[in-house]
């Protein structure tokens, strides 16, 4: 049998075995037919190839070894049979319950939290994701340390005891506890650094967000793999990276979407979201996630093709309640209709979720639908006035077609007069441009409605 390796986390090219304990009342996110139908994915994602399940149904958890003493035993003949490499339980784990599976079945054992930081580190591309999984992972292995330095087990200090660690006086520790101290006071050391970098990151990463706060800005929030990423560029053209596979990306991308008529949106594609969300990552990721901590609208795509659809929206609405996001504005967008057959949670969902717009992001059906649903949402930040400018002021011009919506064009005096529908924001910058602001109407009156445009030039 080979020595476990626990400085190395992670599962690509691995043989893996999948353990979950499923507790009264608890739900663990599969479908009917396979509980661990989640961390499968998860597993595939990291590289792995899972070779065997083995499910424990229990009224607490076993302190020392999880899932109890006979089911450990069990496991370990499991694993041989199966000829495993790694066993990856679909709970969180204390070091100490790490290390007693381990001694039984002689295999690396991960939880659900270090492989979900796995799949984290080998997707993270950019400067700013890199640190953040690296916050996390740190934050997540400085506990365990001392399970990780099992090697050094066989340098006993030499104050007695067969143990690292055991002192018998000043200067009598052996090697193997000095090295773990060492290595404490390192990952405290990057600790503070990463912080700090993330920190500053943070401050930009707010400056950035703050400075759209003239737009209409949108998140993409859901399921990891429910399709945002695909319904990103369907929408924009973004080009963002698309897989079928879970946590395809990590970093956040925002792209103007036109809604037609001179209206648009920064439309903005977050990270995805499990079950259980590892509480290092979601603090790691908060600059990350801010585009949607100060969205103006979410769209909460979810995909309406899997089972277990209806626990994937109460994950993900957990999730966006613990980031303060709960009483911001969505919409709800059932994804992937033309995969729904007769096993698909869409059946529950579509009664639950009446106002949801059905979409297939792969095909583009149900996206004008969308844009519909969007608009009426920003429709009351929209104002209709008349502006007059120069009549060689094209600069300004330009931009009102660009921004606005041009209702009629007229010259009196010499002067353009300007009948259009601009976003509330938009219309100080038109002012600064040259432009002179001769009367408001109200945006929800008909824009056809010429005698309501001459009143508001007579009243200006």
């Amino acid at each position: 049998m080979k020595e476990i390796k626990r400085t190395d986390e992670g599962v690509q090219s691995e043989r893996a075995v999948l353990v979950g304990l499923l507790l009264p009342g608890e739900n663990r996110g599969g479908t009917r037919y396979d509980p661990l139908a989640e961390l499968a994915g998860l597993a595939s994602a990291a590289g792995a190839t899972v070779v065997g399940r083995l499910i424990q149904k229990r009224g607490k958890p076993c302190g020392a070894t999880y899932i109890g003493k006979g089911k450990t035993e069990e496991l370990a003949e499991y694993a041989l049979q199966k000829e495993a490499d790694v066993i990856i339980f679909d709970n969180d784990l204390t070091p100490s319950q790490i290390r007693e599976i381990e001694e039984v079945v002689k295999r690396k054992v991960l939880d659900r939290t270090e492989l979900i930081l796995d799949i984290f580190a080998a997707r993270a591309r950019t400067n700013e994701a890199r640190l953040q999984v690296e916050l996390a992972q740190l934050e997540y292995t400085a506990p365990r340390l001392r399970g990780m330095w099992t090697h050094l087990e066989r340098i006993a200090g030499a104050g007695g005891g067969g143990k690292v660690g055991a002192v018998g006086g000043i200067g009598t520790r052996g090697p193997g506890e000095r090295q773990i101290e060492i290595d404490r006071r390192i990952v405290q050391k990057r600790v503070t650094f990463l912080k700090e970098q993330i920190r500053n990151i943070d401050r930009r990463k707010l400056r950035q967000v703050k400075a759209r706060e003239e737009h209409f800005t949108v998140s993409l929030v859901g399921y990891t793999n429910a399709g945002k990423s695909t319904l990103m560029n369907a929408l924009t053209g973004a080009g963002t990276y698309v897989a079928d596979k879970l946590f395809a990306t990590l970093d956040t991308r925002t792209r103007r979407w036109e809604l037609g008529d001179g209206q648009s949106v920064l439309l903005s594609d977050t990270v995805g979201f499990v079950r259980n969300l590892p509480h290092n990552l979601v603090a790691s990721f908060q600059a990350t996630l801010e585009e949607a901590i100060h969205s103006n609208l979410l769209l909460h795509v979810i995909d309406a093709s899997d089972p277990d659809a209806p626990g994937q929206v109460d994950a993900v609405e957990a999730v966006l309640e613990e980031l303060g996001c709960a009483d911001i504005p969505t919409i709800a967008v059932l994804n992937k209709m033309d995969a729904v057959d007769d096993e698909s949670g869409a059946h529950v969902l579509i009664p639950q979720l009446e106002d949801a717009v059905q979409i297939s992001a792969a095909t583009g059906a149900g996206l004008d639908a969308l844009v519909e649903a969007v608009r009426s949402r920003i429709q009351d930040r929209f104002v209709r006035v008349l502006i007059e400018s120069e009549v060689e002021n094209g600069r300004l011009f330009a931009y009102v077609q660009r921004h606005g919506r041009l209702t009629s064009q007229t010259v009196e005096d010499g002067h353009l007069v300007l009948d259009l529908q601009l976003p509330a924001a938009e219309v100080q910058r038109v002012v600064d441009m040259g432009g002179r602001v001769r009367g408001h109407i109200d945006a929800h009156d008909s824009q056809d409605d010429e005698p309501l445009a001459l009143e508001a030039r007579r009243r200006g």
